[in-house]
């Protein structure tokens, strides 16, 4: 297995274990991709949810701009809904994780088609 296959393998035991969720391989798999290099750096590969600048971030290049969603509210509604699912307590918020929630979350699976 590739690095990327074991990251990839590790966002899923995630959804699994701490969301009970069975992921869609074929949309984390594209969503991972999606993310780029930033998944092979510790710093990158985690979204910081207590960090309001970089909640806005995520608004802002992965719903907005991805995702094609139009700016209001209820994206930062989805943002914290996401977080506080994952856990507030929970210390590695994976970013494919949280990105993965907020496109199923939206319905916005076609976007990596």
């Amino acid at each position: 297995m590739s690095k990327r296959d074991d990251l990839i393998a590790k966002y899923a035991a995630d959804l699994r274990d701490k969301l009970g969720i069975e992921p869609d391989m074929d949309l984390l798999t594209k969503v991972t991709i999606g993310c780029g290099p930033s998944i092979y750096n510790a710093d990158g590969e985690t979204v910081a949810g207590s960090d309001k600048s970089e909640l806005e971030r995520v608004k802002d290049s992965y719903l907005v701009k991805k995702l094609g969603l139009p700016d209001g509210p209820e994206l930062m509604a989805a943002i914290e809904d996401v977080i506080t699912r994952y856990g507030t307590s929970n210390r590695n918020k994976y970013r494919p994780v949280v990105y993965y929630l907020l496109c199923t979350h939206f319905g916005k699976q076609s976007a990596y088609a």
